[in-house]
C-alpha cells in the first residue's frame, strides 16, 4: 500500500534551517507529483510547495517563495522541502502527500517548531 514517511522536522532558531525528507513507497513514485502541506493547531491544512514529475515544476505558496525549496530524488523516492530563514510563523507540523487511485495520501507529519 502507499506509504509515505516525512523525517527532519525540529526545533529551531529563527533564521535558521531545516530539511524536510518524506520517503514514499507501495507506488511508482517517478509517475506522481508531491505537495508538502503544513498545519497548525485549529487550522485547515495548507499547500506550501509542490512538485511535478521533476525538478522543474514547482510551485509555492507565496510565503515562502525564495525561502524554501521543493526538491525530489527519484533514484531514492525521496521528495525534500528544503527551509532556509524560517520564521516563528513556519512552527507547523509538515506533511507531504500524494493523490493517485482518486485518493489523497498522507503521511504522519513532522513538527516543526521555530522559537528562540
Amino acid at each position: 500500500q502507499v506509504q509515505l514517511v516525512e523525517s527532519g522536522g525540529g526545533l529551531v532558531q529563527p533564521g535558521g534551517s531545516l530539511r524536510l525528507s518524506c520517503v514514499a513507497s507501495g507506488f511508482m513514485f517517478s509517475n506522481y507529483g508531491m505537495t508538502w502541506y503544513r498545519q497548525t493547531p485549529g487550522q485547515e491544512r495548507d499547500m506550501v510547495a509542490s512538485i511535478g514529475l521533476d525538478d522543474s515544476l514547482a510551485y509555492y505558496e507565496d510565503s515562502v517563495k525564495g525561502r524554501f525549496t521543493i526538491s525530489r530524488d527519484n533514484a531514492k523516492n525521496t521528495v525534500y522541502l528544503r527551509m532556509n530563514s524560517l520564521k516563528p510563523e513556519d512552527t507547523a507540523v509538515y506533511y507531504c502527500m500524494t493523490h493517485l487511485g482518486g485518493s489523497n495520501h498522507w503521511g504522519q507529519g513532522t513538527q516543526v517548531t521555530v522559537s528562540s
